[in-house]
């Protein structure tokens, strides 16, 4: 079940689209229809990308990869979609998205370090039109960032960055946070990070779920601060146990890929880790 068990037929076909030349003709014959609810037997959750996997890259090839890919849901970065943006320049981005097909279901992260910066993420998330806002307030800023998900009805997911910074370094300090705040208060569950700080990330997604809004796929070779990020399926993460959990669980959100490794030529290995993913959905549904 881990990753030399689908590498023949699962990874080498994703990898194969990002090779030049490839004209996109596949997409065309097997793109499901995006944004829908799934079909019975379908997974509940779909595989999304994180916005800052493209941090070098225009939006043009972050769309045109996850066209590639058949990958339709975006996790917004300002890089993309500057936090000033006028109604025009988002009703132009939108448009640029729905012409790949692509769905943006939510904003950040977003850092948060004062009042003024949380209202402009939440004026920002609401001008996107997106119901989640992925972000990292200060600690001290938490119960103002409480009156801003009630007053816009606007769910914040808390970003964790493991042992990197001192500000929500796993799971379970988000969730001691937040756990008797507005229940739209919850978390970004970053595996990888996680698993970094010596977390286990599919207990935490187990014991957390009702918090757990979005998550960010990563794979990491060593669950202590020196491992780095990787190819899904190459470290230390078992995905078909996480896949089951989320079913579990019960979870419907995103599951965005968030690659960091190789970030200024990245497309191998966005490739093969979303069909690493796909292949392990596929496999343990059966």
């Amino acid at each position: 079940m881990r990753r030399r068990s689908f590498i023949k037929t699962a990874v080498a076909g994703a990898a194969v689209m990002t090779l030049p030349g490839w004209g996109g003709q596949m997409y065309a014959a097997t793109a499901s229809t995006p944004y829908m609810k799934p079909a019975s037997g379908e997974d509940a959750f779909h595989l999304g990308m994180a916005g800052y996997t493209f941090v070098h890259f225009n939006l043009e090839t972050t769309l045109a990869t996850m066209k590639r890919l058949n990958v339709h849901y975006l996790c917004i970065k300002d890089f993309h979609l500057p936090l000033d943006s006028n109604a025009a320049q988002i009703a132009a981005f939108h448009a640029k998205l729905a012409e790949y097909g692509v769905k943006g279901y939510a904003v950040g992260p977003i850092y948060m370090k004062s009042k003024e910066a949380v209202d402009q993420a939440f004026e920002y998330a609401k001008r996107v039109g997106v119901d989640l806002l992925v972000g990292v307030p200060n600690y001290e800023l938490l119960p103002y960032v409480e009156t801003k998900v009630k007053q816009y009805d606007i769910r914040l997911a808390i970003h964790l960055h493991g042992p990197d910074m001192p500000l929500y370094p796993d799971a379970t300090d988000i969730w001691n946070n937040v756990k008797d705040m507005d229940p739209r208060m919850g978390m970004c569950l970053d595996i990888g990070h996680d698993l970094r700080k010596g977390s286990d990330p599919l207990v935490d997604l187990k014991r957390y779920s009702s918090r757990v809004f979005d998550i960010h796929l990563k794979d990491v070779t060593d669950c202590t601060k020196a491992g780095h990020a990787i190819e899904l399926g190459r470290g230390r993460i078992d995905f078909p146990r996480f896949v089951k959990t989320l079913r579990k669980v019960g979870y419907a959100g995103s599951c965005s890929l968030e690659y960091e490794k190789d970030m200024k030529d990245p497309f191998m290995g966005i490739a093969e880790s979303v069909g690493y993913f796909r292949a392990v959905c596929d496999t343990t549904r059966k």
